[in-house]
């Protein structure tokens, strides 16, 4: 029991010194972090009061989040600053595209705080089963350096079989929140028992933990974390943040130098979506990827898609900037040409410029107008 107990606060209080990611050819070097104040205050700077979303939104409840990764590769899509919605999702396209910056907004504050919770375990892991151990309250193997050739399944299978630790499970929520207030993001009471409550949700649910809605049932299509980390991309290639050692350790590496910046804003709204690109603007950069999700259908459905679209225009990008989006047809009606047998969600790509186009010319009368106009075939 010591030993296990040594080997926890080990990975707690891990070394935060930056992780060394290989470089790909072709990819700029990476560009320096910023301090924590700072980052403090480009939170608060780009941020825009919340709004209320009817789901915790934990997980993702995407099946087909990686489908378009093969054809971002083909694109050569890398570099320059990634935005995008939600919770850990994200950092799977940000292992693809290894931008310089990232932007996570959302509508709803919670999901600022659950980032602040991936944030402070990345900090305190060394490598990826130290990083699904502390998420998931579960022991981690006393020889964690010799699990970072394993693959993901195996990482999987002693998530599964190690026991859940309260005790050690309470510890860890000590420390994420103690590192969470040290960067300075304001939180209140209510903020740390949100924290900690999500975390308790990954810990007792394990990965069987589900996208939930709230006052509704979890529906059946709905994956669980440990479906999403081994999903694999359409040649079957699994391609989530966890599925090397490498991949993790870009995203750690970008979070532990504050580049991961949660936002808290409407992707309509009047503040956050165009201070989020002249940020990036400043920073001498260029959109290479922004995924929306499905959130495109929210705003249709609330008048405010046009206000969204303006927007997209102002942002800096390229003929290479694209969008990724969600679309579950089973749920809007319409069947997506692109939907995969067995999947439930189907991933698209578009051009940026093909959307800011037609966008002008009035060409998006209807959601399925979004997802079908232009996509991008895989």
């Amino acid at each position: 029991m010591r030993y296990i107990l040594a080997v926890v606060t080990a990975a707690i209080t891990a070394c935060t010194s930056l992780a060394q990611s290989t470089q790909r050819p072709g990819v700029p070097a990476q560009r320096g972090g910023i301090s924590d104040s700072a980052f403090a205050s480009l939170v608060a700077q780009l941020s825009e009061e919340g709004g209320h979303f009817d789901t915790d939104n934990l997980i993702s409840n995407e099946s087909s989040y990686l489908h378009v990764t093969g054809t971002m590769r083909r694109l050569g899509l890398q570099g320059g600053a990634y935005i995008g919605v939600g919770p850990d999702q994200n950092f799977s396209y940000i292992a693809q595209l290894r931008p310089r910056i990232a932007f996570i907004v959302d509508i709803r504050r919670d999901n600022l705080l659950q980032q602040l919770l991936f944030k402070s375990l990345f900090s305190m892991s060394r490598n990826r089963i130290e990083y699904l151990c502390l998420l998931f309250g579960r022991e981690p193997p006393a020889n964690s350096r010799d699990w970072e050739a394993r693959n993901l399944t195996r990482l999987a299978e002693h998530v599964d079989s190690a026991p859940f630790r309260p005790d050690l499970a309470e510890r860890t929520r000590v420390e994420v929140l103690t590192r969470a207030r040290k960067l300075g993001i304001p939180l209140s009471p209510t903020d740390t028992l949100t924290i900690g409550r999500f975390h308790s949700e990954f810990a007792t649910n394990g990965l069987d933990i589900r996208f939930t809605s709230m006052n509704r049932r979890p529906r059946p299509y709905y994956p669980t974390y440990r479906q999403l980390m081994l999903e694999t991309d359409l040649a079957g290639r699994q391609a989530s943040y966890l599925a090397t050692e490498e991949s993790f350790r870009f995203v750690q590496s970008l979070q532990r130098r504050n580049l991961v910046v949660p936002v808290v804003g409407d992707l309509a709204g009047e503040h956050a979506l165009r201070a989020i690109g002249q940020e990036i603007a400043r920073r001498g950069e260029r959109v290479s990827a922004f995924y929306t999700s499905n959130v495109e259908f929210y705003l249709m459905r609330g008048g405010t898609f046009a206000r969204f679209a303006e927007t997209v225009a102002s942002l800096p990008r390229d003929k290479s900037s694209v969008l990724i989006r969600s679309y579950f047809g089973g749920v809007y009606g319409t069947p997506h040409a692109q939907a995969v047998p067995g999947y439930f969600s189907t991933q698209l790509l578009q051009k940026m410029e093909s959307f800011v186009g037609e966008s002008a010319r009035g060409g998006y009368e209807t959601y399925f107008d979004v997802v079908s106009k232009h996509a991008i075939e895989p």
